[in-house]
């Protein structure tokens, strides 16, 4: 087949995006495809082929900082050059769009949304259910609704100009976190501990930005990915400080995986259980993959977190360690992404 992988573009992400994309790109050429690889919101936005050889395909690693960025002028770039002149020819030349986009547009729907429109296949959530798992609030209301257990947690909009008790008697029970509702945290991800750090990090947030504040959970944290119909066995993070944040989950010497987890069978059977939940309960499918996230309170109960539709696709990332802990090597785990997304197009059509 011939395959546009998108990747970088304009999030907070653009780095593991870019790592992730040149990644999947090496593993297709092995797979026999030939591949092109564009970053939609770069000047120049294809970075290598089309070509059937790993060896023309630059090499990257992400710095494990946050990229500097215009965002209006990255999100410009992105829109001309998938709507129209030489990157919108190539993706309708293509058979399949592989998507190794995380965060921002490709993290919310909007990029998927085009592909639709367009009447183009890609891997990966529908525009509906990225935009769904992007939105941690309402995320955190369907959870429930399906058997996933999540804690205690309320919403505040920024310029309210006073702090919500709703808020306040979070912060009284104990530590809370507070995190941007929508999108990966990684710009917004503090722990508070008092009123006054409270009042500090919403009056410092830009005004009208939704926040989400939940008890900070002391305990171990997992991710469990689905692919497809497949629940990847559980990967557990090691790292230092309160949480993982961006550096502690991309920076030289931040975060370890272990995986299979080191757990006992029932919380292992209980986690995937929990993610497969999950990912149903933002309307993904057979023909889709994510991953969960998950932390422990003090007694050893789990709380979801988040269900990332879009994840990250390093050969380093969590996924991928789910993926190898079942067996299934890198480029079976690209391989088998590719087979979904065929399969829930092939089987639309009849």
């Amino acid at each position: 087949m011939r395959i546009v992988v998108l990747c970088g573009a304009e999030s907070l992400e653009r780095y593991v995006s870019l790592e992730s994309g040149l990644s999947v790109a090496r593993a297709l050429t092995e797979l026999g495809h030939e591949v092109e690889v564009i970053d939609p919101a770069a000047p120049h936005p294809v970075l290598a082929g089309p070509t059937r050889d790993s060896d023309a395909l630059p090499r990257f690693t992400s710095p494990g900082h946050l990229p500097d960025r215009d965002e209006a002028e990255d999100r410009r770039r992105m829109f001309t050059a998938l709507t129209r002149g030489p990157v919108r020819d190539a993706l309708h030349a293509a058979d399949l769009v592989f998507l190794a986009l995380h965060g921002g547009w490709g993290g919310d729907g909007h990029v998927q949304s085009l592909l639709e429109m367009a009447g183009l296949p890609f891997t990966g959530a529908g525009s509906a259910q990225c935009s769904l798992a992007w939105d941690k609030r309402r995320t955190l209301q369907l959870l429930p609704h399906a058997g996933v257990r999540v804690g205690p947690w309320t919403a505040h909009r920024t310029d309210d100009g006073h702090l919500p008790p709703e808020s306040v008697a979070l912060l009284k029970e104990g530590p809370v976190v507070v995190k941007s509702a929508a999108g990966t945290a990684h710009e917004m991800l503090h722990l508070v501990c008092v009123e006054d750090e409270l009042s500090r990090v919403l009056h410092g947030t830009p005004a009208g930005e939704e926040v989400v504040l939940t008890p900070y959970l002391p305990g171990r944290e997992f991710s469990v990915g689905v692919l497809g119909r497949r629940v990847l066995p559980a990967v557990e993070y090691m790292f230092d400080g309160p949480f993982l944040d961006y550096r502690a989950k991309y920076a030289e010497g931040g975060a370890s995986h272990t995986c299979p987890a080191q757990i006992p069978p029932r919380l292992e059977q209980h986690l995937r259980e929990q993610a497969l939940r999950a990912h149903r309960a933002v309307g993904l499918g057979d023909g889709d993959y994510s991953r969960s996230d998950f932390r422990c309170d003090r007694r050893g109960e789990p709380h979801c977190l988040e269900v990332n539709a879009c994840p990250g696709l390093r050969t380093v990332s969590a996924l991928a360690h789910s993926a190898k802990g079942a067996g299934i090597p890198y480029a079976d785990l690209v391989d088998q992404i590719v087979r979904l997304r065929r399969h829930r197009v092939d089987h639309s059509e009849h």
